[in-house]
């Protein structure tokens, strides 16, 4: 089985989350802002070195939200594989301290948006969007 970890920021102001554009091998929709680790990288520094990149904003994060467990069978990986993938995304509580929002240009995000969160369940997403809100919204998480 492979592993892979990843980072992401949960950013909730005012109402509304900042999401960024996914876009990828065919595949498309709305995810937090973040991706997998660099060898060697803390998963504190990836999450805003990714939502820096994804959305153009430097943030601060504000605790650890949770740690999603998720494996993908063999035939629902994105990128192929023999195995499954068991993936860890690791969720900071974020807030914005600078910067202008901004698309990404060449990576696996193409758009950054503000969406209130009431408008988040109309518009195509990816399963992490609703276990981040789950999170921030749970007083009970870590």
């Amino acid at each position: 089985m492979d592993i892979r970890i990843a980072a992401y920021g949960v950013i909730i102001e005012g109402g509304r989350i900042l999401l960024a554009h996914w876009n990828e091998a065919g595949h498309t929709g709305w995810t937090l802002p973040g991706r997998g680790l660099e060898p060697g990288e803390d998963p504190a520094d990836a999450a805003r070195r990714e939502i820096l990149e994804e959305t153009g904003h430097t943030a601060a994060l504000r605790g650890l939200l949770g740690i999603d467990s998720h494996v993908v069978a063999p035939e629902d990986r994105i990128r192929g594989g023999a195995t499954p993938l068991h993936s860890l995304r690791i969720l900071y509580r974020a807030d914005v301290t600078g910067g202008e929002l901004r698309n990404e240009l060449g990576g696996s995000t193409d758009e950054a948006a503000w969406f209130d969160l009431s408008e988040v369940a109309g518009i195509p997403h990816v399963e992490l969007v609703d276990i981040g809100i789950g999170f921030a919204t749970d007083t009970n998480t870590v």
